[in-house]
């Protein structure tokens, strides 16, 4: 019996990105104006503010039609710890059906992520990800299937131009280095996405 699940995810290594993460700012940049006497800031207003300045939104919007149909979503959310690392989780969701073959094949990946990121300088940075997703794997000649979870840990970089004040354009590549045996892709397979960001 061979599985056929590699070839229903092909497409789903490009990515279309929404990356909405805090302006890259040097790290001697003052982050509070100094104050003095009735100027002093609320410790719990400004605890709320430093929060809210450091969460960024965004994720992954994954689209292909025609004789194989994705829809998929993975919308994250991160929190800037300091001006070079930040981290944050994932959730991810693809609808997937294929008509390439004899049968139509309807499918759909779940799951999640843990990420971080370190900016090496204001335009490149590191990226590490742990995740877990669970497909369904089609299997011939019984044609049944089998849901199973595949473990990740996905190891690269990005690229970061800015745009504006806080917007920039975002290049990113990452390599699976877990190689787990139920992955549904090739060996050292790259991982592009890229897109715009804004923050907010």
């Amino acid at each position: 019996m061979r599985r056929i699940f590699s070839a229903l995810l092909a497409s789903a290594v490009t990515t279309v990105l929404y990356a909405a993460e805090p302006a890259v700012t040097d790290s001697n940049e003052p982050t509070a104006q100094k104050t003095t006497g009735t100027q002093k800031q609320n410790p719990a207003v400004k605890s709320k503010s430093n929060l809210r300045n450091n969460l960024f939104y965004g994720g992954y919007i994954n689209l292909s039609f025609g004789n194989y149909t994705v829809i998929g979503i993975e919308p994250m959310i991160g929190y800037k710890i300091n001006p070079k690392l930040s981290m944050g989780v994932k959730a991810r969701y693809d609808y997937i059906k294929d008509d390439r073959y004899a049968k139509t094949y309807t499918t759909s990946t779940y799951g999640g992520s843990l990420f971080g990121r370190y900016l090496v300088n204001p335009n490149f940075y590191a990226h590490a990800e742990a995740a877990s997703y669970s497909y369904e794997f089609f299997s011939f000649p019984t044609d049944s299937s089998e849901r199973e979870w595949v473990p990740f840990l996905f190891l690269g970089g990005g690229f970061i131009q800015p745009l504006g004040e806080r917007s920039w354009l975002n290049v990113q590549i990452v390599f699976d280095v877990l190689q787990d045996n139920s992955s549904p892709y090739d060996d050292w397979q790259p991982f592009f996405s890229i897109g715009v960001g804004t923050g907010f």
